[in-house]
């Protein structure tokens, strides 16, 4: 089930991509905007192992996928969608990746992907995706897919003692198709 674009390939995860995001997870650019982790190693094995079990469920309503260069495979973060609600046809969306790989599109490239995949595999309607409202630059990336905010949802979530605001973001299979940029 990959995904090709013209520099990534979104793959299904294997049991030893743990590694390569427990190092990234570890980054301290990238827990900017999580709550803080004691052991990293045993959550990312966790989540890992979820998403492989994921696989195999039928029907199938998440797929979480590595996020891998063309030019040398090596797994840069991980994107996906869950559909929330098969009889809407309604999906959200997420994605993260390596901060040494941040400002070369790679995000806006993955999350492309995996909204086309969602409307033209998936025959979904909606599509929503959430962010931390001082997430900048993720709020950039759900922009250039032609995504609209629809909410800021105040003091949202508790981590690093304080609240945190986040901001909604979605598209309509016809903005989709009419407004595609990537």
């Amino acid at each position: 089930m990959p995904l090709e674009t013209d520099r990534l390939i979104l793959r299904e995860f294997h049991e030893n991509d743990w590694r390569a995001v427990a190092a990234y997870w570890s980054d301290p650019r990238y827990q900017r905007f999580y709550p803080e982790l004691e052991d990293v190693k045993s959550v990312v094995l966790e989540l890992v192992s979820r998403c492989i079990e994921a696989q195999q469920v039928e029907p199938r309503r998440t797929y979480q996928l590595a996020i891998a260069r063309r030019d040398d495979g090596r797994l840069i973060g991980n994107c996906g969608l869950r559909v929330n609600s098969p009889e809407n046809r309604e999906a959200n969306i997420g994605y993260e990746l390596n901060p040494e790989e941040w400002g070369q599109g790679f995000a806006t490239e993955a999350a492309s992907a995996i909204v086309e995949f969602g409307f033209d595999t998936l025959g979904m309607h909606r599509i929503w995706a959430e962010c931390n409202a001082e997430n900048v630059a993720s709020s950039r990336v759900l922009t250039k897919l032609v995504m609209q905010r629809e909410a800021r949802l105040r003091d949202h979530r508790w981590f690093r003692d304080r609240w945190w605001d986040t901001e909604v973001y979605a598209v309509l299979e016809d903005e989709w198709r009419s407004g595609r940029r990537v």
